[in-house]
């Protein structure tokens, strides 16, 4: 298992593959930066989210990601400031992103329509030496190697008291490998673009409760379509109750949020995979925790996305 392991993840964490790949979040709905940079400002105050995902537990390696993000409007409040990062390892490679976001909102409608760009550099290291090979292989003998590269997304966001869409290419720029080991070149390729697509309304049957379906659709040329299906009951503006089905690769989710007060929530989910990966892990557990300053409700700041 741990042979199958290692060569399941020196696949999935080359740099080849690095720019198909993008990280999956169970809870994407609780800090939308982590997917659309058009997500800046939209919590209408200076708002901190932090998650934590252990992907795929049992298995050696498996991916592991942490991130933090901060986002404000200015005083001006159709302009909004943030702040991505993330520490998230998978195998032998560990990444880093430091990424910068900025959003203009307008009126639209009933609502606001918000249009975000965001730039920063992914640092990337990697130990192949920790690789146990039965024979003496340069490539898995060769250290540390670490590399540090620019990119660049693009995104839209509208948003009401009763629905939001977006849209979003996370990342504009790819990296391949040259025919030198430990060195890289930057190109782009709209091939290479996950177009990340999300919706979502809130039907209230009272006060006290609530249903909020929403989905999330991941799109490249290269790699399978990926859609999850998302619905959650709010109830007394506490509780929240849900999950998802994730159905590319046959996972379950469940869901468990509360919001404790009007400025901080904090959530849980695990992942449950009904295919044949099954076999090989113990499900995926993430935890995310969001606090916001000032908090206010209205019709063009909603509260529940």
């Amino acid at each position: 298992m741990k042979y199958l392991a290692a060569i399941l993840f020196f696949l999935l964490t080359s740099v080849s593959s690095f720019s198909q790949f993008y990280p999956i979040y169970s809870q994407y709905m609780m800090n939308g930066m982590v997917l659309n940079p058009g997500y800046t400002g939209s919590r209408g105050t200076f708002a901190l989210s932090s998650s934590y995902r252990k992907q795929w537990v049992g298995i050696e390696g498996a991916p592991e990601i942490t991130t933090f993000s901060a986002h404000a409007p200015l005083k001006n409040d159709k302009v909004a400031l943030g702040l991505l990062v993330f520490n998230e390892s998978i195998g032998v490679k560990n990444t880093i992103g430091v990424f910068a976001n900025y959003a203009y909102h307008i009126h639209a409608g009933t609502g606001r329509l918000s249009f975000g760009l965001k730039g920063g550099v992914h640092i990337i290291n990697a130990d192949f030496s920790s690789i146990r090979t039965v024979e003496e292989d340069p490539v898995f003998t060769s250290g540390l190697s670490s590399y540090t590269l620019p990119n660049f997304g693009v995104g839209f966001y509208y948003y009401t008291d009763k629905a939001f869409f977006g849209a979003s290419v996370p990342r504009l720029l790819s990296y391949r490998e040259r025919s030198s080991r430990n060195s890289y070149e930057i190109y782009h390729d709209i091939k290479q673009y996950n177009f990340l697509i999300t919706t979502g309304v809130m039907i209230q049957f009272s006060k006290e409760f609530m249903f909020k379906p929403s989905f999330l659709i991941k799109y490249s040329q290269v790699s399978p379509l990926q859609v999850d299906l998302n619905g959650n009951f709010i109830i007394k503006d506490f509780l929240w109750l849900g999950g998802s089905w994730r159905i590319d690769d046959n996972t379950l989710v469940v869901i468990i949020e509360v919001q404790v007060n009007n400025q901080f929530k904090i959530g849980y989910s695990y992942d449950y995979n009904t295919g044949y990966l099954n076999t090989f892990n113990n499900g995926t557990h993430e935890i995310v925790v969001r606090y916001e300053f000032g908090y206010k409700v209205n019709a063009n700041n909603p509260r529940y996305f």
